[in-house]
């Protein structure tokens, strides 16, 4: 799974992230893909729910 689809996935939008967030993003990202997503979710979770808050995705991640 790309991080960008992860991000998708939990409702983040990942260009606002990026943009003011950077650090955070560039270091979760390359954490992302040394590790399994359940395991990634799970070590980061409650930073995940105040990302999402703070850069939620505005589009309908459940349609195809």
């Amino acid at each position: 799974m790309e991080f960008e689809a992860y991000l998708r996935l939990k409702k983040i939008d990942q260009e606002t992230f990026s943009k003011i967030d950077p650090v955070r993003y560039a270091e979760w990202k390359e954490l992302f893909v040394t590790m399994h997503p359940d395991s990634f979710t799970a070590q980061k979770k409650f930073l995940i729910n105040e990302i999402r808050r703070r850069y939620h995705l505005k589009e309908d991640v459940s349609k195809p």
